[in-house]
């Protein structure tokens, strides 16, 4: 794992602590896990991955459509499932695809201070550089 990658997934650790449950990169054509914590390893161990990350990449889409239709930038996006939350966002022109989730907190988390230090991040590792080569390559779990 690239200086990069791993300051990446410190980043992802000391927001979430023991509650983040894994780390995706991912661009057009691959992807790769840089934190998968083992009990959501069982868990996803019947999941398409490929499939999971396809479902991922129409946020490219939507990304282009909320920077055409609002006054302001698309930043990231969270959902909510019964036992985790999941976040995610893009950086760069490429642009590469960050997929997180935690487990449930109950005092809620702050992802828009977690999208300012992944995207401070990427501008000390001048963009395309931080995930060069974990996102560029087509490697499955």
């Amino acid at each position: 794992m690239s200086d990069a990658a791993a300051r990446l997934v410190e980043t992802f650790r000391d927001f979430g602590g023991d509650d983040l449950r894994d780390l995706w990169v991912f661009d057009h054509h691959g992807y790769e896990h840089l934190y998968l914590r083992e009990d959501v390893s069982d868990a996803i161990g019947c999941v398409d991955i490929s499939r999971f990350i396809d479902n991922e990449r129409f946020g490219y889409i939507t990304r282009d459509t909320y920077e055409t239709l609002y006054y302001a930038d698309y930043g990231y996006t969270v959902r909510g499932f019964d036992s985790f939350e999941q976040f995610r966002t893009f950086l760069g022109d490429r642009p590469v695809g960050i997929l997180a989730s935690f487990d449930r907190g109950t005092d809620g988390r702050d992802f828009a201070a977690l999208n300012d230090r992944v995207c401070e991040l990427n501008e000390a590792f001048d963009g395309a550089e931080l995930f060069d080569d974990a996102a560029a390559r087509d490697r499955r779990p």
